[in-house]
């Protein structure tokens, strides 16, 4: 069984294969057979050496994977041999706010990740996958699906009629599509690509604006629905201040993701006369994550999966993910 490793310094041509060690699983261990992972901004940027630059090598990289239970200490209750399991973002964090050392042991760095065919650690490293999916899918939740349940149930106690705005196609945005959708909201997707707003209007997207083309999108915005409850911030520093201009009072903003950076002028005067809610958002707990398979399980939910590599094309699925041509989930096949 092999593994691939971030070796003696960061990038993807430092990504080699290694044999995973083959020693006895403790009491309190279990033993996976990986059968997929799927990659996320996050890992790229781990790869790159852009997420945390003093991170100890060698690292087995990516935090979201799947496969198959195939061996249990004696001490191990809640898992047994043949459960269909993900790996869990982060393993320590069981529910409520995290502390400091809950979030920082995290998959993927610097906890070693699913990048590897024999997966070994404690129990609470690994969750019950929904039954409906297979390897390929499952893997895809930990991370993304995870984070915008957390952002739009946990956290924005999103309600049927609500209007959400979501910002992009990527992993965390089409989840957050989806989990609007199941709960009766309407809602309004950002993205720089007619093709790729074609596909989230045949998902079911109330609305879509390109905001290339539109770039006061804001304006758009506020034709469409009037003010938003929810707004799923993934674009970041430059997006801000168009995301308060589409707010009603009271309204949340979840912010997720840093693609136009992470340092901007913005006017606090919207955020204190309107009571917005601004909530920084960074995956979830165990606790999180449970809920949402039982939503997932229940509404038969679907993954959006672009394309699926082999497991000796793992430097082509990190390339695929820089060009940004994806339209969900980029995953890789273990057993390939």
């Amino acid at each position: 069984m092999r593994s691939i490793q971030i070796q003696e310094s960061f990038g993807l041509q430092q990504l080699k294969f290694n044999d995973c060690s083959e020693k006895p699983i403790h009491d309190d261990e279990i033993e996976v057979s990986m059968h997929a992972a799927s990659l996320n901004y996050r890992d790229l940027l781990m790869v790159k050496g852009l997420y945390d630059p003093k991170q100890p090598l060698p690292l087995v990289p990516c935090s979201d994977g799947a496969g198959v239970v195939t061996a249990t200490g004696k001490d191990v209750c809640d898992v047994a041999v043949g459960d269909f399991v993900t790996t869990v973002f982060a393993p320590y964090w069981q529910s409520g706010t995290p502390t400091t050392t809950q979030m920082r042991g995290t998959m993927g760095g610097p906890i070693h990740g699913a990048l590897t065919q024999r997966f070994v650690a404690k129990s609470s490293h690994v969750m019950k996958a929904p039954k409906h999916l297979n390897a390929v899918e499952a893997s895809t939740l930990p991370c993304a699906a995870v984070t915008a349940w957390n952002a739009l149930v946990e956290v924005a106690k999103i309600k049927a009629g609500d209007k959400v705005l979501i910002q992009g196609t990527g992993g965390v945005a089409l989840f957050a599509l989806q989990f609007s959708k199941i709960c009766g909201a309407e809602t309004v997707v950002l993205s720089s690509s007619d093709e790729k707003l074609q596909k989230v209007k045949e998902m079911g997207a109330s609305h879509t604006i390109n905001y290339r083309t539109t770039p006061k999108w804001s304006r758009a915005v506020r034709d469409c629905v009037g003010q938003v409850d929810i707004v799923i911030e993934l674009g970041g520093a430059k997006t801000l201040e168009q995301s308060l201009k589409v707010c009603r009072p009271g309204a949340t903003i979840a912010v997720i993701g840093i693609l136009s950076g992470i340092k901007n002028e913005i006017n606090l005067l919207p955020i204190i006369m309107n009571k917005i809610n601004m909530s920084g958002i960074l995956v979830g707990s165990r606790s999180c994550f449970e809920s949402m398979n039982k939503a997932i399980a229940h509404h038969k939910l679907q993954p959006v999966i672009d394309k699926t590599f082999a497991f000796s094309e793992t430097i082509q699925a990190f390339e695929y993910m820089e060009s940004a041509a994806h339209f969900g989930k980029i995953c890789i096949d273990l057993q390939k």
